[in-house]
């Protein structure tokens, strides 16, 4: 983990729906190499904080910048292409397509071109690579099976193999483990850390805080819209504002 100089800066990021503050005046870094978890009640604001980093929302003010440069506002792709991407807490595959031809979209953009992700007529090849990596049995039947017909676990494996296409520099998982038994998560784990030892920083939003707190380096916590608490996730759990947060009024079992 490099933290001489952020790769990701967010300051004072704030947005409001119809007087609902959704997010308030959020600031927070992100190290190249490392794995920041955000963590918070439900309507907290962490996904409005990911659709604001990743432009499918724009904010009211604040800043994003990667690497320098303010991306504040940009449209999705051109985020994506710089190579900040995303997976969806409710999951956005071809349903209609073989689970491989799902990355044929992404090794077609521009990033995946520039970035060497394979030529065309050799697509299929780096997609199926692709899903053996994180988990797909490249000599069953599962990666030319229609995305329809995959179950949650390997649809969740289908949105990071997405990722993955765009050769990226930071992902960001929105509730990955959502919907996943405990055998899954657990498989899952060691991706995440092979995917990280390999030079991808995440952004991790999860409720599933055991498992988050096994794969972060940071956490940040948020209530209402607003941060309220970071540091290592031994020191965010032992916050009374967390505790507040999550166990109500008291902040006891």
């Amino acid at each position: 983990m490099n933290m001489d100089k952020p790769l990701l800066k967010v300051e004072g990021l704030s947005k409001t729906f119809g007087g609902l503050q959704a997010v308030q005046d959020v600031s927070m870094v992100l190290y190249q190499g490392e794995i920041l978890g955000i963590i918070g009640p439900n309507g907290s604001g962490k996904t409005t904080l990911v659709n604001l980093i990743t432009g499918f929302i724009k904010p009211d003010k604040g800043s994003v910048k990667f690497r320098g440069r303010d991306i504040a506002g940009w449209p999705p792709h051109k985020i994506a292409d710089l190579g900040i991407v995303r997976t969806f807490q409710n999951m956005r595959p071809y349903y209609s397509l073989e689970a491989y031809r799902n990355l044929i979209v992404p090794l077609n953009s521009p990033r995946a071109k520039r970035m060497g992700m394979g030529r065309w007529g050799e697509r299929d090849t780096v997609a199926l690579d692709i899903l053996e990596e994180i988990g797909f049995e490249r000599d069953s039947f599962v990666p030319y099976k229609k995305a329809s017909a995959l179950p949650t676990g390997y649809l969740k494996r289908l949105e990071l193999a997405r990722c993955l296409a765009l050769k990226p520099e930071v992902i960001i998982a929105d509730e990955l483990f959502s919907g996943l038994s405990a055998s899954e998560i657990a498989s899952l784990v060691p991706l995440i850390e092979k995917l990280q030892g390999g030079g991808i920083t995440f952004i991790m939003v999860e409720h599933r805080l055991r498992e988050l707190f096994s794969l972060a380096n940071r956490v940040i916590a948020l209530d209402f819209g607003t941060k309220i608490c970071e540091g290592s996730p031994k020191e965010v759990m032992a916050n009374p504002r967390v505790r507040q947060a999550y166990l109500g009024p008291g902040g006891s079992d």
